[in-house]
């Protein structure tokens, strides 16, 4: 269980309690960690760009961001200006996030456990995860950004008037005794979309990451069959993992881009 508890803001990281007000510190330092890097990234690149042909650094992230440009432009009829980067953003982001979980399981946080001993406190306390997106808090957030970035398009595309009306009005039709249904039906969709999209993040990066220290526990065994499953298991889980890495961002993008091209459109 150390490799499953959050290192919070409760002053019991190993107890498991309901309480909102508690931040999980360290889902909060390596998202924000890995928002930075993202950022450092696009900003080198921007500034790499120069007349005539790019090197593979800056080739690279052109290719990203008109493949992006491309998916938003095929599925959100309208202004893409700040729709595309939110959907290049939640893609290189969320990958970087996912990412963390190629770092070796006991790395950081053994480093964590050395770094709570010499500080006097106790190294078994000290209890640290590093995949932000294995946080459900982390992944309904971003789900959340997208609810609100959702709305926000209907009501500005539609005014008002027509997001409200549109609410009581779909999918059964604009009769004065079907309103409270399509209303009804108009707050289950928004909220199985919302709750949708930040429990298939979570729900494939946690896997993944138990599959990770399963793995791991095959090298406890001190026995030689223990050390090669382990080299075996784990190469193998981590080259397959990337695909999952990069796909999870991928449909995380698409489907933000789906959602909000949905609030572009008229019923």
């Amino acid at each position: 269980m150390h490799h499953l508890q959050h290192f919070n803001t409760s002053g019991h990281p190993q107890k498991n309690v309901v309480d909102f007000s508690i931040i999980n510190l360290d889902t909060v330092f390596w998202s924000v960690l890995m928002a930075v890097l993202a950022g450092f990234l696009m900003y080198r690149a921007a500034r790499a760009v120069q007349p005539g042909v790019p090197n593979r650094f800056v080739g690279a992230v052109e290719s990203l961001i008109e493949f992006v440009h491309e998916q938003a432009r095929s599925i959100v009829k309208g202004d893409l200006t700040y729709i595309a980067p939110l959907a290049l953003v939640s893609f290189v982001w969320i990958f970087l996030m996912n990412s963390m979980d190629f770092i070796p399981l006991d790395l950081l946080p053994k480093a964590w456990e050395y770094f709570h001993h010499a500080s006097g406190r106790d190294p078994h306390d000290a209890y640290l995860r590093v995949v932000p997106t294995a946080d459900l808090n982390a992944t309904l957030a971003m789900s959340i950004v997208v609810l609100f970035a959702s709305i926000y398009y209907g009501i500005k595309i539609k005014g008002g008037g027509g997001f409200v009306h549109e609410l009581f009005s779909a999918p059964f039709g604009a009769k004065w005794f079907l309103a409270p249904f399509n209303f009804l039906l108009q707050l289950i969709e928004y909220a199985a979309k919302t709750v949708s999209l930040g429990m298939r993040l979570f729900g494939n990066m946690f896997a993944g990451e138990l599959v990770f220290m399963l793995i791991a526990m095959l090298g406890a065994t001190a026995t030689w069959w223990g050390f090669g499953m382990h080299f075996v298991a784990g190469l193998g889980w981590a080259i397959f993992h990337i695909l999952i890495v990069a796909l999870q961002a991928f449909i995380f993008m698409m489907l933000t881009l789906v959602y909000i091209g949905q609030a572009h459109e008229h019923h």
